[in-house]
Parts: structure tokens; C-alpha cells; sequence
């Protein structure tokens, strides 16, 4: 209870501070209160984070490194890019909130001058956490047409995705901040990116705000600085490079659209950039490394749509194009972050929605989980379990998952601790089938949720 409770303090006490009058003699005490009291909650919650949850992004130094004479890169569990200029700063994306008060000093340590224009690469919380500290009066802020849109079904459905968050990531509070620097809040945008995008120039530096949608949502933009051949990309590209796309997100968003994606790769292939800057990581040099790896990444999210919708027009189901569909050798990509398999029910599901035509009883509000019992109650838990473990050790765990699931449904309690060990050795061996596979960290986290989860249920029995 003692991290919660310095948390709490710290939001009362220089939280005070923060939420003092408007009064402009006193906007440099609030500025300051604010970059401290995130400085303080930022401090804990990092601690508070086991060592491998979400790819280890919290255990990344807070940092500036210096990519260019003009251009600067705090980083941590996701990256603030401060542009300088003699007329003034442009941003491009600014973290999540508990790294916003360290980014905000470090990088205030190499330029003071005032900050013309945030660009925020997507409405994820984690690249626009810091706009209310950085932002000053005549600040632009520009984004996505439909940045807006995002901005508004993520605020809408915190409460929805925030519980699904948490039993991937079990550090998290139990309920979302509804107000002060944590929240997550609408911000208002003045200038919107469309499809003919955005071009600016400010202190002899050329500004090019590129609409690149499809990777991390449809309201992701680049920025490109022709002079220097860099470009940041935000999520664009997600947090390895080059990896499979993530065009499946776990934790319940919008569908992501596969040819908005590969239109959006040929596009930033098209620039040959010299110097990728994402928002997570480090940056990435060399133009032919880069062009190699994006028209890699093009061709890898072409084929596995190419393959789904050719599967799909020969009659297979999901099912079957999730386990056959393969990347070729030549087109292997790490799936840490994206995975073939999800991206193939992804599209099928963009292009045909949820209804599979595999049964009748899709269309109606009684899922199969409802009669689970009865079967439970016909083959008798115990007959269940015992299939179930030879299912276990004949290579097949996830159905032998769902065998454990059905006798776990049953009200004969007697029989639920066994189920429960059973669950917990499945559980475990697809992890470090897992582990030892495409290492994908959302499946990891969350195996290791579930396996937390049944322990603590058995231990109750």
C-alpha cells in the first residue's frame, strides 16, 4: 500500500499547486508544480512495473540523446522529439505522462526558446501525455482529421479498455485518474492533417506533416525533414523495426486497415529517408537498411492480406488460414509486437465482419460458454478433465483448455482444484511455448496474467 499512497500525496501536495487560479503572475509556479508532480508519480510508478511487462519499455533510462545539431530525443517508455529552431521548437509527440516532467526538464536543458507547434503522431495516451505541460500560449498543436475521432471513442471507452489493460498489466490502478495530469483528456487541435498533407517552415527549417494511416490507427502522421533526410514516425512502424505490423491491437481498439497501411509504407518508402525516428526506441540509420526493411514490412502485410483474401474466396474458414498462413522465408519479420496469425482474423474480420457463417447460433446473444454446464453435467467433470489431460499431453493445450473451461463451469466445486492444476500447467507450457516461438509480448503478458490468476484461484481452495 506504501507506492499508492506516495502516489495520492503527491497529487494533494504539488497537485495544489497545479490547480491554483489562472492568474498569470502565478503560470511559472503551476508550470513548475505540474513537471514536479509528474516527476514524483512517474518515479513510482516505474518501480511499481515488473521487469518484463509490456517488452520492458518502463526499464528504458529517461534520457536526451542527440540525433542531430537541431534535434533532440528524451526517451523512456515512449519517446518526446523537441526539433529547435532559431524562431522557436516544434515537438513531435510528447510521452506519456509519468515521463513528461523529466522529458520536459532534460529537454528544456538544451533549448528554453518558446514552442511553436506540438505534433502528436496519434491519440494513444502514451504520445500525448505531456501536452498539457508543454503547451504554452500560441502553441499550435496539429494532428490527424482523425485524430479527433480517436481522441474521442478512446476517452469515451477508458472505463471498457482500461479493464482489459489490467489483466495484461496487473500494476496498473484499479480505476482510471479522472482528472489532473494523468487523465486522459480531449485535446483540442488547431491544425488537422488530411490526406494532402501539411507543410510548414519556421527558423529556415521545412516541416513536412505527413497523413500516414493504417499502422497504429487511422489518425497516425510522420513528420519529414527534407533537408535532413529524417523521419519520425511515431507508431508508424510500432516499437521494433522492422517487425509484423500490429494491425491486431489486444487490448480492444478500431480495427486497423491493412491497404491504408501498405499506400502508407509506400509513401514513406517514396521519401528515402536517411535517419527513422520512432517514438519508442532509438532511431534507425542508413537509407538503404531503412528501404530494405520498410519495403520488407510492405510486402510481408501484402501477402498475409493477399493470402486471407484468397482463402477466403476458396471457401476456408479463419481458422484454417490462421494456422496455414506463414510469412515466406524471405518475408520473415519478428512478431513481438504483431502477430501473422491475429492479423489474419484482423482482415478477415475488416472485410467480413463478425458473422463466420460457421453456425447459426452466431447470430444470437447465447454463447457456446451457456451450455457449458450441460455438457459438464453429461460427460461428468472428471471424464472431461481426463480428456482434457490427453489432450495436454498430445500436444494440443488449447483444446485441452477448453475442456478445462467446461469443467471449471460446473457447480461441483469438488472437482475445481483439479481443474484448476490442470489449467495452471497448460497455461504454463504456452507460455514458454510462447516464449520460445514468435516471443510475442502481449500473448506473454497476458499468459502470465492468466497463470497469476489461477494460482491465486487455487490457492483459495
Amino acid at each position: 500500500m506504501r507506492k499508492p499512497i506516495l502516489i495520492i500525496v503527491a497529487i494533494v501536495v504539488i497537485g495544489a499547486l497545479f490547480w491554483l487560479s489562472d492568474d498569470e503572475n502565478k503560470a511559472d509556479l503551476k508550470k513548475a508544480a505540474a513537471v514536479k508532480q509528474l516527476q514524483v508519480i512517474g518515479n513510482v510508478a516505474s518501480r511499481m512495473m515488473d521487469d518484463d511487462v509490456a517488452g520492458g519499455f518502463h526499464k528504458i533510462p529517461v534520457e536526451v540523446k542527440e540525433l542531430a545539431p537541431n534535434v533532440f530525443q528524451a526517451k523512456g517508455i515512449a519517446n518526446t522529439h523537441m526539433i529547435t529552431t532559431p524562431e522557436g521548437n516544434v515537438l513531435f509527440d510528447v510521452g506519456i505522462a509519468i515521463n513528461a516532467g523529466d522529458h520536459y526538464q532534460l529537454l528544456r536543458e538544451k533549448s528554453d526558446a518558446p514552442i511553436k507547434s506540438i505534433i502528436l503522431s496519434h491519440a494513444h495516451a502514451d504520445h500525448i501525455g505531456g501536452t498539457q505541460i508543454w503547451k504554452e500560449d500560441g502553441t499550435e498543436v496539429i494532428a490527424h482529421r482523425e485524430f479527433i475521432e480517436a481522441n474521442r471513442y478512446l476517452n469515451q471507452m477508458e472505463p471498457y479498455q482500461w479493464r482489459r489493460n489490467r489483466i495484461v498489466f496487473p500494476w496498473m490502478p484499479e480505476t482510471p485518474p479522472e482528472s489532473g495530469p494523468l487523465a486522459y483528456e480531449i485535446i483540442p487541435v488547431d491544425t488537422l492533417v488530411t490526406e494532402e498533407d501539411h507543410e510548414f517552415e519556421l527558423g529556415g527549417t521545412v516541416f513536412q506533416v505527413l497523413s500516414t494511416p493504417g499502422a497504429e490507427g487511422d489518425d497516425n502522421i510522420s513528420l519529414f525533414l527534407p533537408e535532413q533526410k529524417i523521419l519520425f514516425t511515431g507508431d508508424f512502424f510500432g516499437p521494433l523495426f522492422p517487425q509484423f505490423p500490429n494491425i491486431f491491437t489486444m487490448r480492444g481498439e478500431k480495427i486497423r486497415k491493412p491497404m491504408e497501411y501498405i499506400n502508407s509504407l509506400n509513401k514513406l518508402i517514396a521519401l528515402e529517408p536517411e535517419m527513422i525516428v520512432p517514438s519508442h526506441h532509438d532511431a534507425i540509420t542508413g537509407k538503404d537498411n531503412l528501404r530494405n526493411a520498410m519495403t520488407k514490412m510492405r510486402d510481408a502485410v501484402q501477402y498475409v492480406h493477399d493470402e486471407t483474401l484468397k482463402g477466403m474466396n476458396e471457401g476456408k474458414t479463419v481458422y484454417d488460414m490462421m494456422r496455414d498462413i506463414k510469412l515466406p522465408e524471405h518475408l520473415d519479420l519478428t512478431q513481438e509486437h504483431g502477430m501473422v496469425s491475429w492479423g489474419v482474423k484482423s482482415i478477415w474480420e475488416y472485410y467480413a465482419t463478425w458473422f463466420h457463417f460457421d453456425s447459426t447460433t452466431e447470430l444470437y446473444p447465447v454463447p457456446v460458454r451457456d451450455v457449458y454446464d450441460d455438457v459438464a453435467e453429461l460427460a461428468g467433470v472428471q471424464a472431461l478433465l481426463a480428456r482434457a489431460q490427453t489432450k495436454f499431453d498430445g500436444g494440443q493445450p488449447v483444446e485441452a483448455l477448453h475442456l478445462v473451461e467446461m469443467a471449471l463451469s460446473t457447480s461441483d466445486k469438488a472437482q475445481h482444484p483439479a481443474a484448476y492444476r490442470l489449467r495452471l500447467d497448460v497455461l504454463k507450457q504456452m507460455l514458454d511455448t510462447a516464449v520460445n516461438g514468435h516471443g510475442n509480448n502481449y500473448e506473454k503478458d497476458y499468459l502470465r496474467r492468466r497463470i497469476q490468476l489461477t494460482t491465486e484461484a487455487l490457492e483459495e481452495k
